[in-house]
């Protein structure tokens, strides 16, 4: 359906085009012909403003492509990336093994880097394949009950163990997830639980691999009023330019700049996440000092209450 969409939209612009061409040579013609001046005035008006309104959107539309391209073209050199490297250390391993005696603990330690090599090529192939589905609905979404607060809890814990990462280095703040009695809060939303899990991931891999070698990630979850459950996730990392707090939010796009060269993803994370937010009537946006300052994106969703 995307295909036959694009398709559909080149075929305007290009019929466009066509049309543009053909009223500038109906103008030189009448010009050329002296037609009586009044109609002349009043067809010459019309079709300079119509000449000028379609040169503005032929433009639009070309910067537009452009930029796409450019986005696709990093995406595909991204996922190379992300797919060649997994593949190409799996097969070292496997290569040593078959090659050569190993003790068993070499062997083990080789083992378990094959599986979060896995670990690594199996969340690429799925983040590509979630951002080619929250483009489309298909059917009746699937809608429940959820608690937020144990979502975050349970992608805090995988996020952890998958970067290996010292007790603390991801926390709650001062919380927000009990009451004045001790008793734990329900974030009550309703939404998809796998979808609502794959956002909250995102969310925190971000701030994990933007936060450099000290990892001192906080996440904060609020009830401001009765409609919202607000989720804010906080790293003292790299920071993110004023100009490009809303880009980042664009499939593919990546902030440019040489302190997060190294740093792989695929564009897609923050992406799949604004997309999910707003298929369950919520938002997300992100709020930075400058670079070096940190980042605090923040997720807001609609809430239901217990």
């Amino acid at each position: 359906m995307r295909i036959t969409s694009r398709r559909k939209t080149i075929a305007f612009f290009v019929v466009l085009g066509v049309c543009l061409v053909t009223l500038a040579i109906a103008l030189d013609v009448g010009w050329i012909i002296r037609w009586r001046q009044g109609v002349m005035l009043f067809l010459g008006v019309v079709f300079f403003a119509a000449i000028i309104l379609g040169s503005i959107l032929n433009t639009g539309y070309l910067v537009r492509e452009i930029r796409l391209n450019e986005q696709h073209g990093s995406f595909i050199n991204a996922v190379t990336h992300e797919l060649k490297t997994p593949i190409t250390s799996i097969r070292l391993y496997l290569e040593t093994l078959q090659r050569r005696e190993v003790d068993e603990g070499q062997r083990q330690q080789f083992y378990k880097l094959m599986l979060d090599d896995t670990d690594r090529l199996l969340g690429t192939v799925e983040q590509v394949l979630k951002a080619g589905e929250v483009g489309y609905k298909r059917g009746e979404p699937y809608r429940a009950e959820v608690d937020l607060g144990s979502i975050v809890s349970e992608c805090m814990e995988l996020s952890c163990a998958r970067y290996h990462l010292q007790p603390g280095a991801v926390h709650f703040e001062a919380a927000a997830n009990a009451l004045p009695n001790g008793d734990p809060v329900e974030f009550l939303v309703h939404g998809d639980p796998e979808e609502l899990r794959t956002a909250v991931s995102n969310l925190l891999d971000n701030a994990i691999k933007y936060s450099g070698n000290n990892v001192d990630v906080s996440l904060q979850i609020d009830t401001p009023d009765d409609k919202r459950v607000v989720l804010r996730v906080r790293d003292h990392g790299v920071g993110i330019p004023a100009d490009q707090l809303k880009r980042i939010f664009k499939r593919f796009y990546r902030v440019p700049r040489r302190s997060t060269s190294k740093v792989k993803g695929t564009g897609l994370g923050l992406f799949i996440v604004r997309s999910i937010a707003r298929t369950h009537g919520g938002k997300v946006f992100a709020e930075s000092r400058g670079e070096g300052q940190g980042t605090t994106v923040t997720l807001e969703l609609p809430r239901i209450m217990a």
